[in-house]
């Protein structure tokens, strides 16, 4: 009996450590993103580059403001980017893959461009290329 009590205490640790876990790793890679692409212009309004995926907010034209997703930390850098590479305001072309939810203004980089210098983050997702 004591052995069963314990292995259904060591199952029930474990689910509680790795549940919050779950949301972000749903959320890693690409099914909840649309396969075509599409280009969002607009002006960065802020700049994240904490884990697990540095992130810009941008606005468009129409004053909509997405949540745009880059590559993992070492990934953002290895493309160029940095914190320091664009400033709140600035103007930026994104491409990438929006969330499957049209509600949602949410989209994944493969391509940042600002003042005519392109930051590839999945250079090998770059419909066209």
């Amino acid at each position: 009996m004591p052995t069963r009590i314990c292995k259904a205490f060591m199952l029930a640790v474990t689910v509680i450590l790795f549940s919050p876990s779950l949301p972000a790793f749903a959320h890693h890679g690409w099914s909840w993103a649309e396969s075509t692409q599409m280009t969002l212009e607009g002006t960065i309004e802020s700049i994240s580059m904490n884990p697990p995926h540095p992130s810009l907010t941008v606005t468009d034209a129409e004053g909509t403001v997405w949540q745009v997703d880059l590559g993992n930390p070492n990934q953002t850098a290895r493309s160029g980017f940095t914190g320091d590479t664009a400033q709140p305001g600035d103007a930026i072309t994104v491409i990438g893959n929006r969330n499957k939810d049209p509600a949602e203004a949410h989209m994944k980089a493969v391509r940042i461009i600002i003042d005519g210098q392109n930051y590839d983050l999945y250079p090998e997702r770059i419909q066209g290329n």
